[in-house]
């Protein structure tokens, strides 16, 4: 009976590592080699979707459906997963927003996302009489209103590198405090 209860919590302290290590791994593919840097999106983006790679834990054992045993090192895909992303097509939150705060009068703004029609209204308008300049910056800052084709704006995330995540020993581990 003990033997039986060691190896359940055993599979199951196994199973808790697999998966905390898989999302792990899944993170740590997606946001490192991946990424397309013109879209901050993954490289291999189809149909919004994309499919990843996923890596087990060094030194996870598991059971195969044939019955054998195998031993991960960290280097092996263990499996694929797909993801869900963006659908982006070039226009530029930034961009959309700057030409809204500066040239909305104009409507350089609808022009952008692809409103021809608005924008040629708002600069024969000058902008319906800046009523519609501050309605429209409000709707774009608040993405309300987004590219004519449908697709997300490209959020750059404030120009922030996206790197690996690496655990080593020498991740710092901020210690429990006991009651």
């Amino acid at each position: 009976m003990a033997s039986s209860w060691r190896r359940l919590v055993c599979l199951r302290s196994g199973v808790w590592s697999l998966i905390f290590y898989s999302v792990y791994s899944h993170l740590k593919l997606v946001l490192a080699e991946e990424i397309d840097e013109s879209t901050q999106e993954p490289e291999n983006c189809r149909d919004v979707t994309a499919w990843v790679e996923c890596l087990p834990a060094p030194n996870i054992s598991c059971r195969l459906s044939n019955g054998t045993g195998f031993r991960f090192s960290g280097e092996e895909v263990g499996f694929n997963k797909t993801i869900p992303c963006r659908n982006v097509s070039g226009y530029s939150y930034k961009v959309a927003v700057a030409l809204s705060l500066f040239l909305g009068w104009l409507g350089a703004d609808r022009f952008y996302l692809g409103y021809p029609a608005l924008g040629l209204l708002k600069f024969c308008t000058v902008g319906f009489c800046g009523i519609g300049t501050l309605i429209d910056f409000i709707m774009i800052a608040m993405q309300i209103v987004g590219p004519a084709d449908g697709s997300n704006y490209i959020v750059d995330y404030y120009g922030a590198r996206l790197t690996r995540l690496s655990i080593t020993n020498q991740t710092y581990r901020k210690p429990h405090l006991s009651l």
